[in-house]
């Protein structure tokens, strides 16, 4: 690495860096917490490769990174980005993601499409639970990470209580490689060198007696953290005996522990400082693509099929880990190849299994460009384990998989969360509606953490979203880039109606006429039925009174009152309706007229006794830190909930299962969030409804437009 007296950089600014073998790629996720320095970081390493003259700020709108129209305004990131860099000839692909967790399906793309992550923590800040979560996330599939403390320069810097945070919250393996000075330099613990940054350039030279006793005290912690990893079983032994270890052996023995994801090594950087150093860990440490291990690839009837990884001559498997649009180019595709070549003009089948949206078809693929920022460098292919971005591929959306057309494969998705705050929307004016439609589309398209609801009970278009973020950074997206003006409006919550009691109710409908006239009386009792219980009809006409072939319509008219509601406007449910007299005409009874008598008659049963309005109730299961769990049941019998019960699950967290009104969760996305530190999750799903507590019946709107 770096301690192998950190060669130099590489790079062409103005040209696009191509790969002509996978082992020549290393493809790296950031990742970590809004504000810790991810971006910054991104054009630090571009102008420190050479690609840029100039690393561009977050704070003035002119980094590579963020480009968005949104993300300028902002200051912060809210899309995935690849930033291509050179080093040593090696192309590090450099994925830069959103650290703020309403944009979590972007940063789990960046992990799809990455073989190793760099966490970036603030030396001014520390670490959040989100980021804890990630690493136990990256843990769980076994992928290499390393630790980037950022900001050691800063005012507030703390290197050594950020470091002990790390090792308590990322758990063992996690071991500084380099120890800041000043925030002008770094020490070598293997090498025992000084290299100062402070004259602007990189210089390399002994340190002083005081910072070699900082070096002995963390050197031996390093080499044992190595050693522990070493395949070597004799290395120990020769350690601890007092034998000087070779520095080439430990540092070919930290590559190797780096690249199985089994040590972490830490490392320190501010502007200028300390980037030659990151570069050699992930040019060195860092797998490259042949090393990693392929998703689950299947043909399209589910059959396993086994693909070498990253053979730029096997078959074609790639993937959509990211889709944009633009309106003069069009769709625009973010793919990592994962085996095979991808070229300009070629015929690739594009498969896709996310629920409602199932294609399988074939597309002509463009230009292949690199992208840097804005611009769109073209490139002539994209072998195995390398990632380019494809235009107007106009079906393929995010998660589909691009393959051979002779031989169609599909790759097993990455896991998404579910998007679980409504936002309810409607249209500013009828020009806007006409486009909407489409627009709508196009951002589901490149969102899999959207959803779109046209709920037909309230008659509300709801976009289900992470979090108000994400909403309105999509309304934003809908009025700048489609031409769209939507306006939030407040979220219907569909109701229920029932019975509060038996009651009897007569419709009679006659209409006498020169003509034909109409002629249908209807006598019903209706009494209500325990919760779930649905709806009933019974027939207990004797006599003939009501002619068999007009009982049905009877029905047939109570069952149309039921849908439009008695009282309030919302749909009845639950009760039982007993037919039991009436009267017909032999000339003007008809079907129409008994549906009508249908009707009225059960409206006039409403009307003598009270209507009660049902709510929805939700079975919730919320999953947080043990820390936080006491808040979350207080918090849920706050909103009319019933905590059921709590289980653990693996360490140091807590299922919580509840059962809460509809009405008492729609923000709840948001209040989670802000009540566990953005550790916690949540499911919903519906279980029954219930009467609506009467002094909250009124606050309910009660007529639908």
């Amino acid at each position: 690495m770096a301690e192998r007296n950190g060669g130099g950089t590489s790079g062409a600014a103005g040209r696009a860096p191509t790969a002509d073998r996978p082992d020549m790629v290393r493809n790296v996720v950031l990742v970590g917490h809004s504000g810790a320095g991810k971006t910054t970081l991104v054009e630090a390493l571009l102008a420190a490769t050479g690609t840029v003259q100039r690393a561009g700020r977050v704070e003035d709108g002119t980094t590579v990174s963020d480009f968005d129209e949104v993300e300028v305004r902002q200051q912060r990131s809210v899309n995935l980005s690849l930033a291509p860099v050179v080093h040593n000839g090696i192309k590090i692909n450099l994925l830069d993601t959103p650290g703020y967790a309403d944009f979590v399906g972007d940063l789990r793309a960046g992990l799809r499409a990455a073989d190793a992550a760099l966490f970036v923590v603030s030396a001014a800040e520390g670490i959040d639970g989100l980021t804890r979560m990630l690493w136990d996330e990256c843990a769980t599939v076994g992928m290499p990470r390393a630790v980037v403390i950022t900001k050691i320069d800063h005012q507030r810097a703390n290197f050594d209580e950020v470091l002990v945070s790390c090792q308590d919250a990322f758990g063992d393996g996690v071991a500084p490689l380099y120890l800041p000075v000043d925030g002008t330099g770094l020490l070598g613990l293997l090498s025992q060198r000084h290299f100062d940054y402070s004259g602007g350039s990189r210089t390399e030279r002994e340190p002083d007696a005081e910072q070699l006793e900082l070096i002995e005290q963390y050197r031996g912690e390093l080499i044992e953290g190595i050693i522990q990893e070493s395949e070597d079983e004799s290395l120990m032994d020769r350690y601890l005996s007092g034998e000087e270890i070779d520095t080439k052996v430990l540092i070919d023995d930290l590559e190797k522990a780096v690249a199985r994801a089994g040590f972490h090594p830490v490392l320190a950087t501010a502007p200028g400082v300390g980037l030659p150093e990151l570069l050699e860990v992930i040019t060195q440490g860092f797998p490259c693509p042949p090393e990693h291990r392929l998703p689950e690839i299947t043909t399209l009837d589910g059959k396993a099929v086994r693909v070498q990884p990253c053979d730029p001559d096997g078959p074609l498997v790639a993937e959509v880990v990211k889709t944009t649009s633009d309106p003069y180019v069009g769709r625009i595709s973010l793919v990592r190849v994962f085996s095979g070549t991808l070229r300009p003009d070629q015929t690739v089948h594009v498969s896709g299994h996310v629920p409602d949206r199932e294609h399988d078809l074939d597309e002509r693929i463009g230009a292949l460009t690199s992208p840097l920022g804005k611009t769109q460098r073209t490139i002539g292919k994209c072998v195995a384990g390398d990632v380019c971005v494809v235009a107007k591929l106009a079906h393929a959306e995010t998660g589909d998989t691009l393959s051979d057309k002779e031989r169609p494969l599909l790759m097993t998705p990455w896991e998404m969360p579910d998007p679980l705050l409504p936002v309810a929307i409607r249209a500013k004016s009828k020009a806007d509606e006409d486009k909407m439609s489409q627009a709508l589309g196009r951002l589901v398209a490149e969102d899999p953490t959207l959803r779109l609801e046209n709920n037909a009970e309230t008659r509300q278009l709801v976009l289900w979203c992470m979090g108000e973020a994400h909403a309105d950074v999509l309304l934003d997206r809908l009025a700048k880039r489609h031409g769209v003006e939507v306006e939030k409006i407040e979220l219907r919550v569909p109701l229920r109606e029932t019975f509060g009691g038996r009651a009897q109710g007569m419709g009679r409908n006659v209409k006498q006429t020169g003509g034909h006239g109409q002629y249908a009386v209807c006598h019903v009792e209706v009494e209500p039925l325990p919760s779930g219980g649905g709806f009933e009809f019974v027939d207990k006409i004797v006599g003939g009174v009501v002619p068999r072939q007009f009982i049905p319509s009877v029905e047939k008219g109570v069952r149309a009152q039921m849908d439009r509601g008695v009282v309030a406007g919302y749909p009845m449910v639950d009760i039982r309706v007993t037919l039991y007299d009436g009267k017909a005409h032999s000339v003007d009874s008809s079907d129409m007229a008994f549906q009508i008598a249908g009707q009225l008659a059960l409206r006039e049963a409403a009307a003598k006794v009270p209507a009660l309005l049902l709510e929805p109730v939700d079975e919730v299961s919320v999953l947080v830190s043990d820390e936080y769990v006491g808040a979350v049941m207080s918090d849920l019998s706050s909103r009319r909930g019933r905590v059921l019960g709590t289980e653990a699950v693996g360490t140091g967290r807590t299922l919580v299962r509840a059962e809460v009104p509809e009405l008492e969760i729609t923000r709840y996305a948001i209040d989670l969030r802000s009540m566990s530190h953005g550790t916690g999750s949540f499911h919903r799903g519906f279980l029954r409804y219930e009467p609506l507590p009467s002094h909250l019946a009124d606050k309910v709107a009660t007529t639908v437009d």
